[in-house]
């Protein structure tokens, strides 16, 4: 693996993680919304 590769990978890596983070992030704050709704009514 030439270092090129290895930096295509890590950028690749990087942005895969952030991808996942925002989708975790996204539904730990749905819930927490519907949860806040339903104790609303």
């Amino acid at each position: 693996m030439t270092p090129d590769d290895k930096d295509e990978f890590k950028r690749r890596q990087n942005a895969r993680n952030w991808v996942v983070g925002g989708t975790l992030l996204f539904f730990a704050v749905l819930f927490y919304a519907i949860t806040i709704v339903r104790i609303g009514d």
